[in-house]
């Protein structure tokens, strides 16, 4: 049967746990020092991939760390130590790095590889809590993530030191990305499915509708055939271009609130007399990003497309933003 407890002991017992991870992750601090340099630079000039390993809860942390390191410029894949016994150490190339996770320093599974390791000449860099274990003195740089306790009463399972190596990882990664001047279009270009992908990747002319599907009239047509050309394309606006398809103007649905106030004839009145001229417009290669700032600053909802020489192309609407996941 669970003994009694109250929330207060409850919290206590989890400000307790996040006060020992903190201060873990703090006294790495003062662990930085050139051996961290040592193993960023081993990455950094590392021809093939950063090999990931560790076994159970650091094998878990292990995969964080591989999937960081290769979101953010650098190859890296996570090996399971005992997989690694079992045939898949032909994953390692005499060109990779291996980077090995163990608290201990004496996971057999990562001691077994050792060996085969030295003869590949393949670089080690151990993260480990106790530097005098196997796993540190034969690494070619040691990263120290030794806790004074783990954030268990029992002081067993792995909390704080799991945390330490976790950070220890983030900061290899970080600074490992910033050296190679690593940007936010490089991120993007590993993750195009999310909304930075989206916001980084997509252009205007990825998203912009084309030909007969991009309201237009004439100058000299009347407003009424204008509000029909706004209806049949759903856009919100119409473009009134002259006859070599440039640009002269726009008419959205703010220009016909403020065509309507003035009590005008819609079958007298000109495109040209009620138009927003020049109005705002975008190129096909600027970002779809882009087209949502100029329609926010603006407040618009459509903005019509045009070549350098301000020849209609497409035009494009917050809708057609919004389905693409930009906004």
């Amino acid at each position: 049967m669970t003994p009694a407890v109250d929330d207060a002991q409850l919290l206590a017992s989890a400000r307790r746990a996040l006060g020992i991870e903190a201060r873990a992750i703090e006294a790495l601090g003062p662990k930085l020092t050139d051996t961290f340099a040592a193993a960023c630079r081993i990455c950094l000039a590392c021809q093939g991939r950063v090999v990931v390993t560790g076994m159970g809860k650091s094998g878990h942390i292990a995969g964080k760390i591989a999937a960081t390191l290769a979101s953010t410029g650098t190859p890296a894949f996570f090996l399971h130590p005992a997989e690694a016994g079992h045939g898949d150490l032909g994953m390692i190339t005499r060109s990779d790095v291996l980077l090995a996770l163990s608290n201990s320093g004496e996971t057999p599974e990562l001691v077994l590889l050792l060996p085969h390791l030295q003869r590949l000449a393949v670089p080690l860099i151990a993260m480990t809590g106790k530097p005098d274990s196997t796993l540190g003195r034969a690494a070619a740089v040691m990263l120290d993530v030794g806790v004074p306790e783990e954030a268990c009463p029992l002081n067993l399972a792995p909390t704080a030191s799991t945390t330490a190596t976790l950070a220890m990882g983030d900061a290899l990664a970080v600074a490992v990305l910033e050296a190679r001047g690593f940007t936010a279009q490089d991120f993007a270009r590993s993750h195009p499915g999310g909304a930075l992908g989206r916001r980084l990747l997509l252009h205007v002319e990825d998203l912009m509708r084309h030909g007969e599907s991009v309201p237009r009239v004439a100058p000299d047509a009347p407003l009424a055939a204008g509000l029909l050309e706004m209806s049949r394309k759903g856009l919100g606006m119409t473009v009134v271009v002259g006859t070599d398809e440039r640009i002269l103007g726009v008419f959205t649905d703010g220009d016909l609130r403020r065509s309507l106030d003035k009590q005008i004839d819609v079958h007298k009145t000109l495109m040209s007399e009620v138009m927003t001229a020049p109005g705002k417009r975008i190129g096909p290669r600027e970002l779809a990003a882009e087209a949502v700032h100029l329609m926010e600053l603006h407040r618009i909802t459509a903005l019509p497309v045009c070549d350098a020489h301000g020849r209609l192309l497409g035009a494009l609407n917050i809708h057609d933003l919004m389905r693409a996941g930009v906004v």
